[in-house]
């Protein structure tokens, strides 16, 4: 096979808009039979690199991050073109109170989920990773915690509901954005601009379902206090 590293980084820049870097690629090669064809090494790839934290696994540059002010309150609008890849590392359900989230956190945490005032058992799918910590359908507008391959951080609303964006979704998520629209320092999510590729970093996401919680509860109480 005739400069594997390449056409894998291709393939995966084209149809997922994530560009590996090279020493990334090549730690990636050494773990894999010489003899693989090309496409399940790039569909092996692809799966390695959404379960990766992707400010050490792909490329950084001008037309793959937020740019360097993105944060700027004072720029009332601009549009990045990219394709942007990033990760989430925080959700939060802004229809619903701290105490309805926390709620929402445990029905997920016991494999329950909702149609309409019913409360239903999810089976653990493909989609959630076996954790039965899912996607929870309904709610929003979302308020995700974003970062691209640079480590620079924003949060993105949602607009209308995206397909995989909602509470229990996993932490470490990737999602690419394109033409997608930043408002005085937030990120306008779209279907149109914004892509939902999946994907979980272990670490960060047991962190977060652990702690999430601890700080939604200590925010209530702190209410209560003021009150």
């Amino acid at each position: 096979m005739s400069n594997p590293a390449s056409q894998i980084s291709a393939q995966l820049t084209t149809t997922k808009g994530l560009t590996p870097t090279p020493n990334w690629l090549s730690a990636f090669l050494t773990t894999q039979r010489p003899t693989t064809p090309l496409p399940a090494l790039t569909q092996t790839a692809c799966f390695r690199l959404l379960a990766s934290d992707i400010t050490t696994s792909l490329v950084t540059g001008s037309s793959t991050c937020f740019p360097q002010d993105a944060h700027n309150p004072n720029i009332k609008e601009r549009r990045i073109f990219g394709p942007v890849a990033v990760q989430v590392l925080g959700v939060e359900d802004m229809s619903k109170s701290r105490w309805e989230q926390v709620e929402a956190i445990e029905a997920l945490e016991r494999g329950e989920g909702t149609k309409g005032r019913e409360i239903i058992r999810v089976a653990a799918t493909e989609e959630d990773d076996g954790t039965g910590f899912g996607v929870q359908k309904g709610g929003g507008p979302h308020k995700l915690l974003l970062q691209d391959a640079d480590g620079r951080r924003l949060y993105g609303i949602e607009l209308k509901g995206l397909e995989g964006v909602g509470l229990g979704m996993s932490i470490g998520c990737k999602m690419v954005l394109k033409s997608a629209v930043v408002a005085r320092g937030v990120v306008l999510l779209e279907r149109t601009s914004a892509t939902v590729l999946g994907g979980k970093i272990e670490g960060l996401h047991k962190a977060w379902k652990e702690n999430r919680k601890t700080e939604l509860k200590a925010a209530i109480e702190a209410n209560e206090q003021l009150a």
